[in-house]
């Protein structure tokens, strides 16, 4: 397996990084627009695990807006698999440029969405992922995989959906996706600041669409950003926080694999987090449309998006300034196997105080780099198969779940996995 990672960002260096300490590729060609930064992640394993495993790493420039330049970087490398690790917006372009090049394709986020022209808050338009969808039956023609949403959300918590299907349940009320967080970041006097753990584009994409939900009979249907809240009592200290609805690929795939009545998604932001993105809708400085405005060189256009980006931390470097845990997971309630109602959250939590002194990556990124990583282990042993644009419910979870919680030293990745059993939901809930 020769594989083509695309981004050398947070998520992207985290992947090489666990990749750094496996051995079931050959070769890893990490490739950015800026070289140095993909120079800097093949320096900093070098440093930490010597030459002869920094020799498996190559470095490469790409414009991940060019099909055919992601195509001809492939060939040149003789990539099997191409590892989008960049925003979601270049993701048509890295996709296309993967199966020009005859290479199967990983990303941890799909093609963005549109809203509905009419009624976006109610109606879904363009959604996430249709575009990667549409070109199932070119990929399982060509006998090429395209493992979509192959993230932690999406990603593991699919898998944990799949796992729940398979093992737990003989019916199937609700997948939920929780995800919560106590994670702090301070300045150098102590002083807590907002500075997201994740890339504030793909955040502000998220969580001011339209939330999407699956309903049985209903299909796919949409309600206002930050509706539905309610407070999610996350695990291993976390504790209470309060979720709402947030427009994410759980949804969209889960429903495709998996029976359920019903499939949701819910992100604990937090108050302040809500105000920050609410009044950057307000002022338009959501949008990615570039606007023309005055600079000392005379006018430009930029995307107001972008400068929020800009004016904020990059996630790649809060690490040293983060403290506090992140959990992902899905909360299943449904009909055990025993035929009892059943209520269970499967989750799994980063710490970043560990991952930091681990992998030099701080804790959102690295939970989110892992999954990618067991699974192209899991498709170059064979263990996992298959040709098509497909997600991860597609798969054993089992094979998965045993190889992420397997020890180092028996040939795992060391990371436990929870399971916990909770009060069942007093009523349905209803986005209707």
């Amino acid at each position: 397996m020769r594989i083509l990672l695309i981004g050398a960002g947070g998520v992207g260096a985290a992947f090489a990084r666990i990749a750094a300490r496996r051995s079931f590729y050959d070769a890893i060609v990490v490739a950015d627009y800026a070289i140095e930064r993909a120079e800097a992640v093949v320096a900093a394993i070098a440093e930490r695990h010597g030459a002869e495993v920094a020799g498996r790493f190559t470095v490469a420039r790409v414009d991940a807006s060019d099909p055919a330049n992601v195509a001809a970087l492939a060939r040149e490398h003789a990539a099997t698999h191409v590892m989008n690790a960049v925003e979601p917006g270049f993701v048509d372009a890295i996709f296309a440029g993967a199966f020009e090049a005859g290479c199967d394709y990983l990303d941890m986020a799909m093609s963005l969405s549109a809203r509905h022209p009419e009624r976006p808050y109610e109606e879904v338009g363009v959604m996430l992922g249709d575009r990667q969808f549409a070109k199932a039956g070119e990929w399982e023609a060509a006998g090429r995989l395209a493992l979509v949403g192959m993230g932690v959300e999406p990603g593991l918590s699919d898998v944990f959906a799949r796992y729940a299907s398979d093992h737990l349940f003989s019916s199937i009320d609700e997948l939920g996706t929780r995800d919560g967080a106590n994670l702090v970041v301070r300045d150098d006097d102590g002083t807590e600041i907002f500075a997201p753990s994740f890339s504030i584009w793909t955040t502000i994409e998220e969580c001011l669409n339209p939330p999407v939900v699956w309903e049985q009979g209903r299909g796919w249907f949409t309600t206002p950003p930050f509706s539905e809240p309610e407070v999610f009592d996350f695990p291993e200290g976390i504790g209470p926080v309060e979720c709402v609805n947030v427009e994410h690929e759980e949804v969209l795939l889960m429903p495709r694999w998996l029976d359920a009545k019903r499939v949701t998604f819910k992100y604990g932001l937090g108050s302040e987090f809500i105000g920050v993105l609410r009044t950057l809708g307000l002022l338009g400085l959501d949008s990615n449309e570039p606007i023309r405005v005055r600079s000392k060189g005379g006018p430009v256009e930029v995307s107001p998006r972008d400068v929020v980006a800009a004016a904020l931390p990059d996630p790649a470097t809060i690490g040293p300034r983060m403290e506090g845990k992140t959990c992902a997971g899905v909360w299943v309630t449904g009909t055990g196997t025993d035929g009892q109602p059943r209520s269970t959250y499967l989750y799994h939590v980063s710490d970043n105080a560990w991952t930091m002194a681990e992998y030099d990556s701080q804790c959102v990124v690295w939970q989110t780099a892992l999954n990618p990583v067991i699974a192209l282990e899991l498709l170059a042993t064979g263990v996992w198969s298959g040709a098509g644009v497909l997600g991860p419910e597609a798969f054993d979870a089992k094979a998965f779940l045993d190889l992420m919680a397997a020890p180092e030293a028996d040939g795992g990745y060391g990371q436990a996995w929870g399971m916990r059993e909770q009060p069942l939901p007093t009523a349905p809930a209803s986005a209707s």
